[in-house]
């Protein structure tokens, strides 16, 4: 018996030996790791300052320190993503004039796509808009500056500037053989960000061009003042994002319960949920359609993609853009400073938009829907004579229609009341077309539901 307490001793020991032997050499490993990492840090740092060194004393023209070391930093910031940037004094002061002064703009919003400067929307009723700018297109040149190589930041400066000012685009449209060529006017750009209109009275379209500060209190002003509407088409087509408190807010709206968002960083500690309120929520049931295209990005595919993880609305149209990434502005001194990104946005069910997207559920090309006129002459022969005879009656009767009045009527027709949506003007868009029959869908399923 002492002999097998000693036996169970003995490998007590030898385990807590052993233990000790992989802790110690798990802590020795771990600092010697580290140790490496600091020598690979400092290796990379020695380099850096010889190549410098090597650039300053014999490369074939004098050059200047400052400017080696800025173009360096710009260049390791440009190739973290595309929307990381190192700024110098010039460009750190512009910053400071974009936020809190006045210029003139285009009324589009930019990003990296593959590699090119494309429009991810124009913004309605602006220059561009105005002047035909498309989502998609790529920009080839800035008046006589081409934009290969070139930074947001740089095309942005680029294309602001004096209202009244002109400004000449070379894009390159998919579908067309050659580059086009677009004359814009730079103007002071003001956004309606929200407009309400209705589809036969008991549907609802709201088109929110971006999310800026107003938006989730006009989206709720709108619910409310429709109480006879049976559902809701959220219109995010050309919406290049915005405010994510806003963003956040509209689902907030329709969401009464779970994570509507997750913002993720390189710290587990900096990570952020935002979680729906049900005291917020003013409608959980009515059925919602959402419309979204390649001009859909950022606070947009937040709101779709949340919407579509939590089963809450049908996404309708074209895949979105995809930037889902956040950036901050950093001083690093009083006069220069870094805009870096520091975290993604993931949607309730984890996954990211960043480059991927919001991929609709029922996809709809742009376009028109075929319509068959109501004016047709459809008579059967039988009817023809008897038809042209009540014809002739009119004439005889002077009750005919001169052309001059159907061009005055077709001239009154055309003053449409802006807040309803015509048969006409539906048939001219065929993914709104699309979201407003599978809403009726939606709302005549749900009808019968509640019928049971």
């Amino acid at each position: 018996m002492i002999k097998r307490n000693n036996k169970i001793i003995m490998l007590g020991f030898v385990f807590t030996m052993l233990i000790g032997i992989t802790i110690s050499s798990s802590s020795l490993y771990a600092k010697e790791s580290s140790k490496q990492q600091r020598e690979s840090k400092l290796d990379s740092y020695i380099k850096f300052t010889q190549i410098l060194n090597l650039v300053e004393n014999q490369y074939v023209d004098e050059v200047n320190t400052s400017a080696l070391v800025t173009k360096a930093l710009k260049g390791m910031m440009t190739n973290l993503d595309a929307h990381s940037v190192y700024m110098d004094e010039k460009s750190f002061s512009d910053l400071d004039v974009q936020t809190k002064g006045e210029f003139g703009g285009l009324g589009i919003v930019v990003g990296i796509r593959d590699g090119a400067l494309t429009i991810i929307a124009p913004i309605d009723d602006t220059p561009a808009y105005k002047a035909g700018v498309k989502a998609g297109d790529i920009i080839l040149k800035i008046d006589e500056k081409a934009t290969i190589n070139m930074t947001i930041d740089e095309a942005v400066k680029l294309m602001r500037g004096k209202p009244k000012t002109p400004i000449k685009l070379i894009l390159i449209r998919k579908g067309e053989i050659k580059p086009i060529v677009v004359h814009i006017i730079r103007d002071i750009i003001k956004i309606e960000s929200v407009k309400i209109r209705t589809i036969n009275t008991d549907i609802l379209h709201i088109d929110i061009s971006s999310f800026d500060a107003k938006v989730t209190r006009e989206v709720r002003e709108a619910v409310v003042s429709h109480p006879e509407s049976k559902g809701i088409i959220l219109d995010l087509r050309n919406n290049p994002g915005g405010l994510l408190n806003q963003a956040i807010g509209v689902l907030d709206l329709f969401i009464d319960e779970g994570i509507l968002v997750s913002q993720k960083g390189r710290d587990k500690k900096d990570d952020s949920h935002f979680i729906a309120k049900k005291k917020n929520t003013i409608n959980k049931d009515i059925p919602i359609v959402i419309l979204v295209n390649g001009g859909s990005a950022s606070a947009s595919e937040i709101v779709s993609g949340a919407m579509q993880d939590r089963k809450r609305a049908i996404v309708v149209g074209k895949k979105t853009f995809g930037k889902g990434s956040v950036q901050v502005v950093i001083p690093i001194s009083n006069k220069e400073g870094i805009k870096l990104t520091v975290a993604r946005y993931y949607l309730p069910s984890g996954r990211t938009i960043q480059n991927k997207g919001v991929t609709p559920d029922i996809s709809i090309e742009a376009g028109t829907v075929k319509q068959e006129s109501n004016n047709s002459l459809s008579i059967k022969e039988k009817d023809l004579k008897r038809h042209l005879e009540v014809e002739l009656g009119k004439i005889n009767q002077k009750t005919s229609v001169n052309i001059k009045d159907i061009n005055s009527s077709e001239a009154n027709s055309s003053k449409e009341d802006k807040t309803i949506i015509s048969r006409d003007k539906l048939y001219k868009d065929a993914q709104l077309k699309s979201a407003t029959d599978i809403l009726k869908v939606l709302i005549i399923t749900g009808n019968r539901k509640e019928a049971k």
